[in-house]
């Protein structure tokens, strides 16, 4: 029996014309996704952009061409050899900016940011562990696209043939990994790891080999350093200073250590400011106890007037030069733990020559 085509409005129902897809429910949230709830933060109560990243310049564009691109022209990574990268590890020495790059990652791309420690899965109750591993990624998956950022990766994923290691740990591992980038993984969602670790020696192989790219955030050089202090001494009031010389006489520091030599400078004037103010109270005191004249009284009118008008001095190269003397470097730049990392730069980074020795997850 053939059923007639009505008209509605006046316009004819073709073939071509195709009825609006029905509306995809979004499941509750499940109690362990509740949980983990709290720790989602949206993009834009990140507040930390590249622009406040003095340099890293080749990382940064590195960077935004893996996690931005595919965001933006999803129509170029549909299938084949083009698909979006799902990890990407930070390592290097401590304050280089790791944690600021994967902050401002999620900001410039508009992803949600979830940022996993082992307070947000362990759990004191047998099996409970495993269970919040599967509600971090499906609950990621529900506020896609989403940035999975692990601070400190090697506590969380280390190697499981250590000594001593509950097996809970490996339980969480290997679940971990199978949410990740195994059978339980769907080719449609959009979830990035993103981690950060100082010691990538004592990450597990089998992690190691999820994180399609693996780039080292170095110590910054001259020019770099040089970069940094100007993003960081932007919004101060600055006289004189010579950005070369400040740069030149920072050997070794990291971009944390270069912040803490320009907040430590920038306690001399607020000192300076606070020896005036006290001086001028015991002064004030003296004449009170003296008491008061008609003198006296024209000269507070005046001196008040001046307290009003009393502002920070601009910073200076002598207060950069204390600064100098109190903050050192926190790192060795030529120690062990630094050749450790850029031997293992060169066998699993980027832009390292592995030629030197076979990688070992492919033995």
């Amino acid at each position: 029996m053939l059923i007639p085509i009505r008209k509605l409005k006046g316009k004819r129902l073709s073939d071509s014309e195709n009825p609006p897809p029905p509306k995809v429910e979004v499941a509750p949230d499940n109690e362990f996704e509740k949980r983990i709830r709290p720790e989602v933060i949206p993009a834009n109560e990140i507040g930390v952009t590249f622009a406040d990243i003095g340099a890293l310049d080749d990382i940064k564009e590195s960077l935004q061409e893996l996690v931005m691109l595919p965001l933006r022209r999803p129509d170029l990574f549909k299938g084949g050899l083009l698909k979006p990268c799902r990890g990407i590890l930070l390592f290097g020495p401590p304050g280089t900016g790791k944690t600021m790059l994967a902050k401002a990652i999620a900001n410039e791309a508009g992803a949600s940011f979830i940022n996993v420690s082992m307070s947000t899965i362990t759990s004191k109750w047998f099996g409970e562990d495993e269970k919040n591993v599967r509600a971090l990624f499906t609950l990621a998956a529900k506020v896609s696209p989403t940035i999975i950022f692990v601070d400190e990766v090697d506590s969380m994923l280390g190697q499981r043939t250590r000594v001593g290691e509950h097996e809970a740990m490996r339980k969480i591992k290997n679940e971990f990994m199978t949410h990740w980038d195994g059978l339980l993984t769907k080719s449609g969602e959009r979830i990035l790891v993103l981690a950060a670790t100082n010691r990538p020696f004592d990450l597990d192989e089998a992690i190691i080999r999820r994180f399609e790219r693996r780039v080292m955030v170095g110590l910054p050089s001259v020019e770099n350093r040089e970069m940094i202090l100007k993003t960081l001494l932007s919004k101060e009031k600055v006289e004189n200073l010579d950005f070369k010389e400040l740069a030149t006489m920072t050997e070794g520091y990291s971009g944390s250590d270069l912040k803490n030599l320009c907040v430590t400078a920038a306690y001399r004037p607020v000192r300076e400011l606070i020896q005036q103010e006290r001086q001028k109270d015991m002064e004030k005191k003296k004449r009170e106890a003296r008491g008061k004249s008609t003198e006296d009284a024209s000269e507070t009118k005046e001196e008040e007037k001046e307290d009003q008008e009393i502002t920070l001095r601009a910073l200076n190269m002598e207060d950069m030069r204390q600064a100098k003397n109190q903050v050192a470097a926190s790192f060795a730049s030529e120690g062990s733990v630094m050749s450790e990392l850029k031997q293992w730069n060169e066998l699993y980074g980027e832009g390292g020559s592995r030629k030197k020795q076979q990688l070992t997850y492919f033995l």
